[in-house]
Protein backbone atom coordinates (compact mmCIF):
# COMPACT_ATOMS: atom_id res chain seq x y z
CA UNK A 1 0.00 0.00 0.00
CA UNK A 2 1.40 3.67 -1.08
CA UNK A 3 2.45 5.83 2.03
CA UNK A 4 0.18 8.70 2.07
CA UNK A 5 1.74 12.18 1.76
CA UNK A 6 2.04 14.12 4.97
CA UNK A 7 -0.42 16.69 4.64
CA UNK A 8 1.68 19.09 6.78
CA UNK A 9 4.52 19.09 4.15
CA UNK A 10 1.94 20.59 1.75
CA UNK A 11 2.82 23.57 0.12
CA UNK A 12 0.12 26.51 1.79
CA UNK A 13 -2.04 27.59 -1.18
CA UNK A 14 -0.89 31.09 -0.10
CA UNK A 15 2.54 31.27 1.45
CA UNK A 16 4.17 34.60 1.67
CA UNK A 17 0.87 36.37 0.51
CA UNK A 18 -0.57 39.44 2.61
CA UNK A 19 -4.17 39.44 3.01
CA UNK A 20 -6.43 42.11 4.58
CA UNK A 21 -9.77 40.94 6.21
CA UNK A 22 -12.71 44.16 7.61
CA UNK A 23 -14.62 43.41 10.19
CA UNK A 24 -13.05 40.12 11.45
CA UNK A 25 -14.00 39.88 14.72
CA UNK A 26 -16.63 37.46 14.72
CA UNK A 27 -18.53 35.31 11.95
CA UNK A 28 -17.92 34.35 8.04
CA UNK A 29 -15.22 36.84 8.65
CA UNK A 30 -13.34 35.55 11.37
CA UNK A 31 -13.41 32.33 9.94
CA UNK A 32 -12.14 33.68 6.25
CA UNK A 33 -9.19 34.82 8.04
CA UNK A 34 -8.28 31.75 9.88
CA UNK A 35 -8.55 30.02 6.62
CA UNK A 36 -6.34 32.45 4.89
CA UNK A 37 -3.90 32.38 7.42
CA UNK A 38 -3.74 28.61 7.99
CA UNK A 39 -2.94 28.53 4.55
CA UNK A 40 0.11 30.92 4.86
CA UNK A 41 -0.79 34.21 4.50
CA UNK A 42 0.06 37.47 7.30
CA UNK A 43 -3.75 38.45 7.89
CA UNK A 44 -4.62 42.25 8.86
CA UNK A 45 -7.58 42.25 10.80
CA UNK A 46 -9.89 44.96 11.10
CA UNK A 47 -12.94 45.40 14.06
CA UNK A 48 -14.28 48.77 15.87
CA UNK A 49 -13.85 46.89 19.62
CA UNK A 50 -10.62 46.54 20.70
CA UNK A 51 -11.27 44.16 23.14
CA UNK A 52 -12.82 41.71 20.18
CA UNK A 53 -10.47 42.20 17.91
CA UNK A 54 -7.45 40.89 20.18
CA UNK A 55 -9.30 38.12 21.28
CA UNK A 56 -10.10 37.07 17.21
CA UNK A 57 -6.14 37.95 16.60
CA UNK A 58 -5.75 35.46 19.51
CA UNK A 59 -8.39 32.75 17.84
CA UNK A 60 -6.29 33.17 14.78
CA UNK A 61 -2.70 32.60 15.81
CA UNK A 62 0.60 34.20 14.92
CA UNK A 63 0.20 35.41 11.79
CA UNK A 64 -2.24 37.69 12.18
CA UNK A 65 -1.76 42.15 12.83
CA UNK A 66 -4.71 43.54 14.56
CA UNK A 67 -5.66 47.00 13.54
CA UNK A 68 -9.01 48.68 15.28
CA UNK A 69 -11.25 50.74 12.36
CA UNK A 70 -14.52 51.10 11.37
CA UNK A 71 -14.25 50.72 7.68
CA UNK A 72 -16.85 53.67 7.51
CA UNK A 73 -14.39 55.95 8.69
CA UNK A 74 -11.92 57.00 6.06
CA UNK A 75 -9.36 58.33 8.16
CA UNK A 76 -9.28 54.61 10.07
CA UNK A 77 -8.65 53.58 6.19
CA UNK A 78 -6.30 55.61 5.69
CA UNK A 79 -4.79 54.42 8.80
CA UNK A 80 -5.05 50.86 7.90
CA UNK A 81 -3.59 51.10 4.59
CA UNK A 82 -0.24 52.87 6.26
CA UNK A 83 0.24 49.73 9.08
CA UNK A 84 -0.13 47.30 6.15
CA UNK A 85 2.44 49.64 3.92
CA UNK A 86 5.05 49.84 7.15
CA UNK A 87 4.71 46.08 7.88
CA UNK A 88 4.31 44.56 4.58
CA UNK A 89 4.23 46.71 1.64
CA UNK A 90 1.62 45.11 0.21
CA UNK A 91 -1.83 43.01 -0.11
CA UNK A 92 -2.32 40.49 -2.19
CA UNK A 93 -5.69 39.73 -1.30
CA UNK A 94 -8.83 41.78 0.33
CA UNK A 95 -11.68 41.12 1.66
CA UNK A 96 -13.60 43.79 2.67
CA UNK A 97 -16.21 41.85 4.84
CA UNK A 98 -17.07 44.56 7.54
CA UNK A 99 -20.98 45.58 6.86
CA UNK A 100 -23.80 46.78 9.14
CA UNK A 101 -27.24 45.03 9.23
CA UNK A 102 -29.39 47.33 11.27
CA UNK A 103 -32.54 45.89 11.60
CA UNK A 104 -35.44 46.31 9.79
CA UNK A 105 -36.82 49.26 8.34
CA UNK A 106 -39.98 49.36 6.02
CA UNK A 107 -40.97 51.36 3.87
CA UNK A 108 -43.02 54.07 5.51
CA UNK A 109 -40.22 54.28 8.56
CA UNK A 110 -36.93 54.60 6.86
CA UNK A 111 -34.94 56.91 8.33
CA UNK A 112 -32.18 58.93 7.45
CA UNK A 113 -29.73 57.58 9.99
CA UNK A 114 -30.67 54.07 9.24
CA UNK A 115 -29.84 55.07 5.68
CA UNK A 116 -26.42 56.56 6.21
CA UNK A 117 -25.31 53.58 8.51
CA UNK A 118 -26.30 51.26 6.58
CA UNK A 119 -24.89 52.90 3.08
CA UNK A 120 -21.95 54.71 5.11
CA UNK A 121 -20.88 51.32 6.17
CA UNK A 122 -21.73 48.59 3.57
CA UNK A 123 -21.41 50.72 0.40
CA UNK A 124 -19.33 53.56 0.86
CA UNK A 125 -17.48 51.83 3.35
CA UNK A 126 -16.47 48.90 0.81
CA UNK A 127 -16.23 51.30 -1.58
CA UNK A 128 -13.00 53.16 0.03
CA UNK A 129 -11.26 50.26 1.54
CA UNK A 130 -10.73 48.91 -1.88
CA UNK A 131 -9.76 52.58 -3.41
CA UNK A 132 -7.45 52.80 -0.35
CA UNK A 133 -5.41 50.01 -0.42
CA UNK A 134 -5.78 49.75 -3.98
CA UNK A 135 -2.26 51.01 -4.16
CA UNK A 136 -0.84 48.34 -2.20
CA UNK A 137 -2.00 46.13 -4.43
CA UNK A 138 0.10 44.36 -7.09
CA UNK A 139 -0.78 42.73 -10.06
CA UNK A 140 -2.54 39.54 -9.91
CA UNK A 141 -4.44 40.44 -6.40
CA UNK A 142 -7.79 39.34 -5.79
CA UNK A 143 -10.49 41.69 -4.11
CA UNK A 144 -13.24 39.83 -2.44
CA UNK A 145 -16.88 41.41 -1.68
CA UNK A 146 -18.85 40.40 1.31
CA UNK A 147 -22.85 40.53 -0.84
CA UNK A 148 -26.05 38.75 0.71
CA UNK A 149 -28.37 36.26 -0.85
CA UNK A 150 -30.82 38.55 0.63
CA UNK A 151 -30.57 40.99 -1.82
CA UNK A 152 -31.61 38.31 -4.51
CA UNK A 153 -35.01 38.41 -2.45
CA UNK A 154 -37.74 40.88 -1.71
CA UNK A 155 -37.34 40.41 2.08
CA UNK A 156 -39.77 43.12 3.49
CA UNK A 157 -38.42 45.38 5.74
CA UNK A 158 -34.71 44.94 4.17
CA UNK A 159 -34.83 47.26 1.53
CA UNK A 160 -32.28 49.26 2.80
CA UNK A 161 -29.79 46.26 3.43
CA UNK A 162 -30.83 44.50 0.17
CA UNK A 163 -29.79 47.39 -1.57
CA UNK A 164 -26.53 47.96 0.03
CA UNK A 165 -25.81 44.72 -0.62
CA UNK A 166 -26.89 44.32 -4.24
CA UNK A 167 -24.39 47.35 -5.13
CA UNK A 168 -21.49 45.57 -4.01
CA UNK A 169 -22.58 42.85 -6.83
CA UNK A 170 -22.51 45.94 -9.57
CA UNK A 171 -19.14 47.07 -8.03
CA UNK A 172 -17.57 43.66 -8.23
CA UNK A 173 -18.76 43.69 -12.16
CA UNK A 174 -17.43 47.04 -12.65
CA UNK A 175 -14.15 46.77 -10.94
CA UNK A 176 -12.92 43.75 -12.48
CA UNK A 177 -13.37 45.09 -15.79
CA UNK A 178 -11.54 48.27 -14.25
CA UNK A 179 -8.64 45.72 -13.14
CA UNK A 180 -8.21 43.71 -15.73
CA UNK A 181 -5.62 45.18 -17.30
CA UNK A 182 -3.45 44.55 -13.85
CA UNK A 183 -4.43 40.85 -13.69
CA UNK A 184 -6.77 42.18 -10.04
CA UNK A 185 -9.69 39.86 -9.86
CA UNK A 186 -12.57 41.08 -8.17
CA UNK A 187 -15.27 38.85 -6.60
CA UNK A 188 -18.51 38.75 -4.38
CA UNK A 189 -18.92 35.83 -2.26
CA UNK A 190 -22.96 35.58 -1.66
CA UNK A 191 -23.75 34.12 1.85
CA UNK A 192 -27.46 32.75 2.93
CA UNK A 193 -28.82 32.49 6.09
CA UNK A 194 -25.40 31.63 8.56
CA UNK A 195 -25.44 30.68 12.01
CA UNK A 196 -23.44 33.61 13.36
CA UNK A 197 -24.34 36.97 15.46
CA UNK A 198 -27.23 37.27 13.69
CA UNK A 199 -28.71 34.49 15.50
CA UNK A 200 -27.68 35.34 18.39
CA UNK A 201 -30.08 34.02 21.22
CA UNK A 202 -32.19 31.78 18.65
CA UNK A 203 -33.56 29.24 19.80
CA UNK A 204 -32.17 25.58 17.79
CA UNK A 205 -35.84 25.11 17.37
CA UNK A 206 -36.31 28.62 15.61
CA UNK A 207 -33.37 27.84 13.77
CA UNK A 208 -34.60 24.56 12.34
CA UNK A 209 -37.61 26.69 11.40
CA UNK A 210 -35.43 29.22 9.36
CA UNK A 211 -33.68 26.44 7.31
CA UNK A 212 -36.38 24.80 6.33
CA UNK A 213 -36.13 27.75 3.81
CA UNK A 214 -32.82 26.27 2.70
CA UNK A 215 -32.79 23.26 0.41
CA UNK A 216 -30.17 22.05 1.75
CA UNK A 217 -31.73 22.00 4.83
CA UNK A 218 -29.43 23.55 7.20
CA UNK A 219 -28.11 27.55 8.15
CA UNK A 220 -24.64 27.72 6.60
CA UNK A 221 -21.71 27.74 9.43
CA UNK A 222 -18.90 30.55 9.02
CA UNK A 223 -16.17 27.66 7.92
CA UNK A 224 -18.20 27.41 4.90
CA UNK A 225 -17.87 31.17 4.00
CA UNK A 226 -13.96 30.97 4.95
CA UNK A 227 -13.38 28.18 2.43
CA UNK A 228 -15.08 30.24 -0.27
CA UNK A 229 -12.89 32.93 0.59
CA UNK A 230 -10.10 30.90 0.36
CA UNK A 231 -10.93 29.35 -3.03
CA UNK A 232 -11.54 32.97 -4.73
CA UNK A 233 -8.30 33.81 -3.02
CA UNK A 234 -5.97 31.49 -3.86
CA UNK A 235 -4.54 30.72 -7.47
CA UNK A 236 -7.53 28.17 -8.04
CA UNK A 237 -9.77 30.71 -8.77
CA UNK A 238 -7.34 32.46 -11.15
CA UNK A 239 -9.79 32.39 -14.13
CA UNK A 240 -12.74 33.58 -11.77
CA UNK A 241 -13.24 37.39 -11.99
CA UNK A 242 -16.59 39.27 -11.82
CA UNK A 243 -18.61 36.63 -10.36
CA UNK A 244 -20.60 36.02 -7.39
CA UNK A 245 -20.66 32.67 -5.59
CA UNK A 246 -23.17 31.69 -3.80
CA UNK A 247 -22.61 29.69 -0.46
CA UNK A 248 -26.23 29.69 0.74
CA UNK A 249 -27.33 26.25 0.22
CA UNK A 250 -29.59 26.82 -2.35
CA UNK A 251 -31.57 29.63 -0.82
CA UNK A 252 -31.42 32.29 -3.74
CA UNK A 253 -31.02 29.63 -6.30
CA UNK A 254 -34.11 26.92 -6.09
Amino acid sequence: MPKLADPKLADPKLADKVAVVTGATSGMALAAAKALSDEGAHVYITGRRAEMLQRAAAEIGPNVTPVQADSGDLAALDRLAETVRQGHGRVDVLFASAGYGGGGQPLGAVTQEAFDRIFGVNVRGTLFTAQTLLPLMGDGASIILNGSAGSDRGLPGLSLYSASKAALRSFARTWAAELAPRGIRVNVIVPGPTDTAAFAGTSEEAKQGYATVIPLGRLGQPEDIGKAVLFLASSDASFVTGSAMYVDGGYAQV
